[in-house]
């Protein structure tokens, strides 16, 4: 099932394998930045942090992403949340040769 993205808030979205490829843990994350469990979600190739407490944290999320090996738009990309009230977006992974 498609995770639902919630409009207001930022939120990264981030290749499944690129994240478990990475190193980086879930246990990190939370320890930086305090997400709770709806904020840190895994399904259909997926993950999804956020919506994120503040888009102040953005900029340096993105930072550590990248200082983990991730490369912008190729294993991650982040929305701005800016988005009508009246629409529903929802996202899930694409299968590829990539890993």
């Amino acid at each position: 099932m498609a995770l639902e993205l919630a409009h207001g808030h930022a939120v990264i979205l981030i290749r499944q394998s690129a994240f478990e490829r990475s190193g980086i843990t879930r246990s990190a994350i939370d320890e930086r930045y305090n997400l709770t469990v709806d904020e840190f979600r895994v399904e259909e190739g997926l993950v999804v942090l956020g919506p994120l407490p503040s888009d102040d944290i953005l900029p340096e999320l993105i930072d550590d992403l990248e200082r983990s090996g991730l490369v912008y738009f190729d294993d991650f990309f982040d929305l701005s949340g800016n988005w009508p009230e009246w629409l529903t977006l929802f996202a899930r992974g694409v299968k590829t040769g990539r890993s």
